[in-house]
């Protein structure tokens, strides 16, 4: 499958550059490409923000305030108050690590991958606190081949169909533990030190399982952090594209010494 994923980026290419050559164009001329990109279908991975939405427990809602308005200044402008990893966001590795990339060190170049999704949702329907295993990579690696260097990896649970309800989100049993799923290290170590992804993502308010964070245990973040790398929390729509084939682009605002902040995440399907 992976081949043929290969074979056909090829052959795009080819088209791409070899047809706009033979136009008489320049073949750095990315019009041809921009042709066939509008043509395929995009889909949404992120939530939209506002006050109320589900986040992290210490932090507080989000506010917002209309300083200018149609009536009486003939245009509107907010005031929004909110923690940078607020809805859909981007936690740079400096959110952990002191020293690491803030957010404006991110390069563009780290915006547009091949997006790889982990569907692990028929497990989480069965034990909400899931952890994805190497298995499930392994099984994912022998319908596709090996994740790619450079991917953006997301992994699927369907958690983001409980938005915007944040009781729900949140799966607190009656002694307060949360119960949500969650990455494991062992995998985590297999797509950034073996594979070399770029970046991954997940549904859910954290990296780290449900139970661990009511430990406040969020040592799997850490991890990822540590790393130099980033990761985006709280995708959406990830079972509206395929496990692999389509191209992830991860965007978020180019904010100095920024330690994290709303990310727009979209798919581009093949």
């Amino acid at each position: 499958m992976k081949k043929v994923a290969f074979l056909t980026l090829t052959m795009l290419l080819w088209f791409c550059y070899g047809s706009v050559s033979q136009a008489g164009q320049s073949s750095s001329d990315l019009s041809a490409a921009w042709k066939i990109i509008r043509s395929k279908q995009f889909v949404d991975l992120t939530h939209a923000f506002e006050p109320g939405i589900p986040h992290w427990k210490g932090f507080a809602d989000e506010t917002r305030e209309p300083v200018f308005s149609y009536a009486k200044d003939g245009f509107l402008v907010h005031l929004y108050t909110h923690v940078g990893q607020w809805g859909t966001h981007v936690d740079p590795p400096a959110h952990f690590v002191a020293g690491l990339r803030t957010i404006e060190q991110i390069s563009p170049k780290e915006m547009i991958l091949p997006l790889v999704v982990l569907d692990v949702h028929e497990s989480v329907e069965k034990n909400a606190d899931y952890s994805v295993t190497l298995s499930d990579v392994k099984a994912w690696e022998s319908r596709h081949g090996k994740i790619p260097a450079g991917a953006f990896v997301a992994m699927r649970t369907d958690w983001s169909k409980r938005w915007p309800n944040a009781a729900a989100m949140a799966n607190k049993d009656a002694g307060g533990i949360s119960h949500y799923p969650g990455w494991s290290l062992d995998v985590l170590k297999y797509l950034y030190e073996d594979c070399k992804i770029t970046a991954s993502g997940h549904e859910t308010t954290d990296t780290d399982p449900g139970i661990a964070t009511s430990k406040d245990d969020y040592s799997l973040e850490s991890y990822i952090l540590h790393q130099n790398h980033f990761q985006i929390e709280l995708l959406a729509n990830l079972d509206k594209v395929p496990e692999y084939g389509a191209l992830a682009i991860v965007t978020f605002p180019n904010v100095k010494a920024g330690s994290g902040f709303p990310a727009r995440v979209f798919a581009i399907l093949p």
